[in-house]
């Protein structure tokens, strides 16, 4: 009897985002009152200075018909007699999200990132502190370590430089209608700088920086705990060698059954981020239209030209071979918007279908999910000009050089989490003395284009680590 032949990975998640798409369009978010909405309202009436007014005539709308969003927007601000702030209209909107078919399948998307998520740190710990074990001297450390530094920062300031260039061509802020921004609370700005974030490198305490997730900090503990592994003698060496070895082996084990479940997670998580933007992300695209296509332009042009051409000529092996090893790991990013959530798959990936060995991958991608960013710093670069140039103003080339080096520091410093790079904008916008108001002016198209760049971070990273894994004389499957 002739076995069935399986469905690739990447096949079963093409077709979960598929049907997410439809998914989402078929059941839009709808907007109403209920006795659970309503009392949660009323206990945090304080904090979002909702009037009294404002509360009784929402409770008059208690189980009325769910409508959409334009529509019940309509009816709070008419039915209320206080002019309500733009921040708690959209307060009230979030209690009053109504959607019970995205709520039957939503809960797959939140249990496959908490599991992902779940397996970062003790993942990132075994790979890093196994890596650096195998590697052996401290000469051979350096030098990898030095070549990935140098990898890192070349990728991301061609990327920078490609945002540049398509935005000055383009010029997508010009003529931009601001009007609808206002619609748009800024998020609220990270309470430290980036000097403090390269200073936090060295935890004070290692148990709080794993319990706060403190991705910088936890990797310079491991690569100073791996390194002086092979420092001690032979019998400590080699029983911790063969410990960690063993771990990473548990781990891998660990993340390929989570994979299993990559298309349920992929299937709920955007379907929610579909039935969100329905019925409002064409209007969207339509005013930010110029804008989205110069991102994707840059995205597109580092992506399919820039890195495969660093592959081709710099590793010698094949992109599209590569390329085809990544379709897991880069659809995972994809849809999750998270280049720490996905650093499992990517590892994976990169280990077994490129033909990477641990001791590179193991140091090369835990640190290029965190530091890493080719797609967040191209992003923020066209972010930044777009903004300028929407309020009329015109950075130069001392200016716009300002905005590569911000741009590098600040994409070095982002998170591997949804919207990460959103925040770091604004250390760019207060470099070049640009109003930070302006961030309202992308918020509308952030998520999807979240999506992208974060495809473009994993893509950059996997890239990196057969580059790295060639010059070092590895033979790859790719």
């Amino acid at each position: 009897m002739k076995k069935k032949k399986k469905i690739a990975l990447h096949w079963q998640i093409l077709i979960a985002i598929t049907a997410a798409v439809f998914y989402g369009i078929s059941f839009p978010n709808l907007y109403t009152i209920n006795i659970k909405t309503f009392e949660k309202i009323v206990k945090e009436k304080s904090q979002n200075k909702i009037p009294e007014e404002t509360l009784i005539k929402l409770e008059e709308l208690i189980d009325n018909q769910p409508v959409s969003k334009s529509e019940f927007t309509k009816i709070i601000q008419f039915k209320s007699s206080d002019d309500l702030s733009e921040s708690q209209i959209q307060y009230i909107l979030e209690q009053s999200k109504y959607n019970h078919e995205i709520g039957y399948i939503y809960w797959m998307g939140i249990l496959f990132l908490k599991a992902l998520k779940m397996i970062i740190i003790p993942l990132i710990i075994m790979s890093i502190i196994s890596g650096i074990a195998n590697i052996g001297s401290a000469g051979n450390l350096g030098r990898i370590g030095l070549k990935t530094i140098i990898y890192y920062l070349t990728t991301s300031t061609l990327a920078i430089l490609t945002g540049l260039i398509f935005v000055n061509i383009l010029k997508p802020g010009v003529g931009i209608d601001k009007s609808y921004s206002n619609s748009y609370e800024i998020p609220e700005q990270p309470s430290h700088t980036l000097f403090d974030t390269l200073l936090n490198i060295i935890p004070e305490n290692i148990v709080q920086a794993f319990y706060n997730n403190e991705m910088l900090s936890i990797i310079f503990f491991t690569i100073l705990f791996g390194f002086f592994i092979t420092k001690t003698n032979s019998k400590s060496r080699i029983i911790l060698t063969d410990f960690f070895n063993a771990g990473f082996d548990v781990m891998m084990k660990i993340t390929m059954f989570l994979i299993l479940f990559t298309p349920l997670g992929v299937f709920g998580l955007v379907a929610k981020a579909v039935a969100d933007q329905a019925g409002e992300l064409m209007k969207f695209l339509g005013i930010l239209g110029m804008y989205t296509l110069t991102v994707l332009a840059g995205l597109l042009i580092h992506s399919a030209v820039i890195l495969p051409l660093m592959l081709k000529f710099i590793a010698k092996v094949s992109p599209w071979a590569h390329f085809k090893a990544m379709r897991s790991a880069l659809l995972t990013a994809f849809s999750t918007s998270s280049s720490g959530a996905t650093l499992s798959l990517t590892m994976e990936s990169v280990e077994y279908n490129s033909g990477v060995s641990n001791k590179i991958s193991g140091f090369t991608l835990p640190l290029g999910a965190t530091v890493n960013m080719d797609g967040t710093a191209l992003y923020e670069a066209v972010a930044t000009l777009f903004i300028a140039q929407a309020y009329g103003f015109n950075l130069g080339i001392t200016e716009q050089i300002i905005v590569v080096i911000t741009g590098l520091l600040a994409s070095i410093g982002a998170a591997g989490i949804p919207m990460a790079g959103l925040f770091m904008i604004t250390i760019i916008l207060t470099a070049v003395d640009l109003p930070i108001a302006g961030v309202a002016l992308i918020l509308p198209v952030d998520r999807i284009l979240d999506m992208f760049r974060t495809s473009v971070n994993v893509w950059g990273d996997s890239c990196g680590a057969v580059i790295v894994a060639k010059s070092e004389g590895e033979k790859l499957k790719v």
